[in-house]
């Protein structure tokens, strides 16, 4: 089973705000493996919204994102797309 870390900037202006959050949410559900996301020491399950938008992520922050399970390295690559869109 693979693990995959991967720092991101997030350049969104709004940082990660409920539009781009939900699609993050609804992409990671899509895979079987654990997505974390992990700021300043503190990693939420990154399939629940409520946990997503509890860390508060503004523009500029850099965030590790951490998938483990057979599809990981998929799931981080679509992930880290939403991730760095200026949307």
């Amino acid at each position: 089973m693979a693990k995959i870390e991967q720092k991101i900037l997030i350049t969104n202006k709004l940082g990660l705000h409920a539009r781009p959050a939900a699609l993050f949410v609804q992409t990671a559900a899509k895979f079987d493996s654990s997505i974390y996301i992990k700021k300043t020491g503190e990693a939420v399950n990154a399939k629940s919204i409520m946990n997503i938008l509890s860390l508060g992520v503004e523009a500029g922050t850099t965030i590790l994102l951490i998938a483990e399970g057979d599809d990981a390295e998929r799931a981080i690559g679509e992930l880290r797309k939403i991730l760095e869109a200026d949307e």
